[in-house]
């Protein structure tokens, strides 16, 4: 694996933004089964929960982890949000976060700020993975370290999940991380089904296609960048200008999205490349 520790995840320049705290809410939901309880990575849950549970790295993802000085930690914190109606019987598409490092940020502060409502509004499995505190560098490699033990505990959660269609989601810093992260996830056998970035001023979507090489039908991953008009750190003009770069090095399905907003995630927006990237995915 090329070492990816360079590549930090911050949003340039920065801008505060406001860090509601992260409360793990259990909604109502019908159990799937009278009598049956779920469980992820061994902890209880109900259908239209967000659950959070500590789950191992394996030897791969401590190595990731420990790149750029870090101290490997002894585990990842997942964090998994399920619809009302979820049954792991059945396929769902899982949406990953991540987070730009700025402010210490982690992917699941995203997951529930940005990304629940319209994700689940849309019927998604929304997952993410962190350490259990920041990292001292908070590098591509340290956050796809963390992705890859969420996205390992949710395979061995629900039989058949690793066949899940998946996308991944960034904005800000993020829209430049998820640009490793999804390649990374490609490469582990993960069924990329679409990258969504809001926010994004530089490609990095192409550098980390070409330090991993997750193979050429990566070409292929529906891309949506949503652009706010209003925008003054990630310009329209900036954004169109990264989905240029990213066109240019092969990617071929591509969507530009714009709103009546700033340097923000739009729920319409999300709800959109939700849609289109589970349609193709069928």
């Amino acid at each position: 694996m090329i070492p990816l520790a360079s590549q930090h995840l911050c949003a340039k320049p920065r801008q505060l933004l406001s860090l509601a705290g992260l409360i793990l809410v259990v909604h109502a939901g019908s159990a799937v089964a009278a009598g049956e309880s779920l469980k992820f990575a061994g902890t209880p849950f109900s259908p239209g929960s967000t659950v959070k549970a500590n789950v191992p790295l394996s030897a791969q993802e401590k190595s990731l982890a420990g790149q750029g000085g870090n101290v490997v930690p002894p585990n990842a914190v997942a964090v998994l949000a399920t619809p009302a109606n979820f049954d792991p019987r059945k396929s769902w598409p899982v949406l990953i976060p991540c987070s730009t490092s700025d402010f210490k940020r982690q992917n699941r502060d995203d997951l529930v700020q940005f990304y629940r409502t319209a994700g689940l509004s849309e019927g998604w499995v929304l997952l993410a993975g962190d350490g259990p505190q920041h990292a001292r560098n908070d590098t591509a490699a340290w956050r796809g370290a963390m992705t890859l033990a969420a996205v390992g505990a949710l395979h061995r959660s629900f039989p058949g999940s690793d066949k899940w269609p998946v996308a991944c989601a960034g904005f800000s810093g993020g829209g430049k991380g998820v640009g490793y992260v999804a390649p990374l996830l490609a490469r582990n056998g993960c069924r990329i089904a679409g990258i969504y970035m809001t926010g994004a001023n530089e490609d990095h979507l192409s550098d980390g296609y070409a330090r991993i090489q997750p193979g050429v039908s990566f070409l292929n991953t529906p891309i949506y960048i949503s652009a706010g008009h209003d925008d003054r750190i990630a310009t329209v003009e900036q954004q169109y200008a990264v989905a240029g770069s990213i066109k240019r090095t092969g990617f071929n399905r591509m969507r530009i999205g714009t709103f009546h907003g700033g340097h923000e995630v739009s729920d319409g927006q999300t709800s959109v490349a939700l849609g289109w990237f589970r349609e193709l995915a069928k």
